[in-house]
């Protein structure tokens, strides 16, 4: 066992020269309760962006090793912990019960080496890869709560989904597609569109060029206060702002708003008619769970999903691929292999 190893630490809160990578952090000592885990794979989520910048009423120990997501091998048992071996291959659930998230209020992922309690960690199957595991816990858990755990979505509602470029967005278009759904992704700019095509959207909307709200109430018709006629069954909506309104104003009667979060401002400008005129439900997802984690992890071994991965870097590219999820330059997950 390596005495020291490679991290992505974040020294300070502010701008992405913030992070710097160092070769020389002690590998953590193994304590009871715990497993030391060779990362294979950490992925980025905009959550990381959020602690480099800094949030408001969080206060993140620092310094700390960013990235919530990872997956890898277990190097090392710490006292008390049965059922796991060395070398086994695990995805680690990125909340660690008594302290928080990894990569925000302890070390995380984007370094060779991570400690978690082996309550953190899932078995993986054999066919699944580092990259697919990793890609999962916060993006693609957070939607198979709130598409499938939550039984939202069913074959053959039109389902639209709002930021369909990101990573949560990306896994809700495939997950409603696994549904059997109407998928229409929004998202900005001609080539994002034209991959979440390829993706397996049925319809694209570039919202920089086109209002959502407007193209879904031209194409399925004004929805209808006294019969289930016009609109999206689905709005899928975690940015807020100045999309919660029009996000109402296209959901048939009877539709749902489903919300995992508010990237553009959580507190909207609202409109209450419209959720009693048209009786619509609001829906709202708080995380993920193992049970989430565990089903997606069967259904990429079953061979029914596959993650969607921008792309695969290095650690020593990490904080580049972390400015070009800022930026918002990428389809789906930016994927680490320290």
């Amino acid at each position: 066992m390596p005495r020291t190893m490679k991290a992505l630490v974040l020294d300070a809160h502010g701008d992405f020269d913030q992070l710097s990578l160092v070769a020389d952090k002690a590998v953590p000592d193994v304590t009871a309760g715990h497993v030391l885990v060779r990362v294979r794979a950490s992925s980025f989520n905009y959550h990381d962006v959020f602690t480099v910048r800094g949030m408001p009423g969080i206060k993140v120990p620092l310094p700390v090793v960013i990235g919530l997501d990872l997956a890898g091998e277990i190097a090392d048992i710490g006292e008390g912990v049965s059922g796991w071996n060395v070398g086994d291959r695990v995805l680690v659930n990125p909340l660690n019960k008594q302290k928080g998230l990894m990569g925000e209020m302890l070390d995380g992922g984007m370094a060779e080496y991570c400690l978690v309690t082996a309550e953190q960690l899932i078995a993986m199957p054999e066919n699944v890869t580092f990259e697919q595991a990793a890609a999962l816990p916060v993006a693609y858990g957070t939607a198979h709560r709130m598409l499938i755990t939550h039984k939202t979505v069913k074959a053959g509602d039109k389902v639209l989904i709002l930021g369909a470029s990101g990573g949560v967005g990306t896994a809700a278009v495939v997950l409603a597609k696994l549904l059997g759904a109407e998928v229409i992704a929004c998202a900005s700019g001609a080539e994002k569109t034209a991959r979440l095509k390829e993706a397996g959207a049925d319809h694209v909307v570039d919202y920089k060029e086109t209002d959502f709200s407007k193209w879904a109430i031209q194409t399925y018709g004004k929805p209808q206060r006294r019969s289930y006629e016009g609109g999206v069954d689905v709005v899928v909506n975690f940015t807020g702002g100045d999309t919660w309104v029009p996000s109402l104003k296209c959901l048939k009667r009877g539709g749902t708003l489903l919300v995992c979060g508010a990237t553009a401002g959580h507190d909207p400008k609202e409109d209450l008619r419209y959720v009693w005129s048209f009786e619509l439900n609001i829906k709202g997802s708080n995380s993920f769970y193992d049970e989430d984690l565990k089903a997606l992890l069967q259904l990429i071994s079953d061979g029914r999903i596959s993650p969607i991965i921008d792309k695969v870097l290095p650690l020593e590219q990490a904080t580049a691929g972390l400015r070009s999820l800022a930026d918002r330059t990428v389809l789906g997950k930016v994927v680490v292999a320290p």
